[in-house]
């Protein structure tokens, strides 16, 4: 089973603004708590739909589903019906898209095991 990968949680956020803005990490936690939670509110809040666009990073958006009424249960292979709900989705900005679209080969990683790209062993 491969490694788990990094999990960065609030306060590491918290570190690398209070990084960016040269300032102790107990000036920078308020702020990034208060972001996050008007984030959340704002996505809870949507009535039925909402976009919240940051330049430079990404759009959140909260989106209307359509029903399904013939989705299937796999374990018992039962016919079910899935009203339309909401759902969160997150589209990345052109910058961080074109950053997550390089190669991992041209970024010296490990190319994971069962990719067209995998040559066994180790690539690095």
């Amino acid at each position: 089973m491969p490694d788990r990968y990094k999990t960065l949680t609030k306060k590491d956020v918290a570190r690398k603004v209070a990084e960016l803005m040269s300032e102790p990490i107990y000036k920078s936690e308020p702020w990034v708590g208060a972001v996050v939670e008007a984030l959340g509110e704002l996505l809870l809040e949507a009535d039925p739909e909402v976009r919240i666009e940051l330049r430079d990073f990404g759009v959140f958006e909260v989106k209307k589903t359509k029903a399904k009424p013939k989705a299937r249960n796999p374990k018992t292979n039962e016919t079910v019906f899935i009203p339309s709900r909401r759902k969160t989705h997150f589209k990345p900005s052109k910058r961080l898209k074109e950053v997550l679209q390089t190669p991992l080969t041209q970024l010296n990683y490990e190319i994971p095991e069962g990719s067209a790209d995998f040559e066994g062993g180790d690539s690095k």
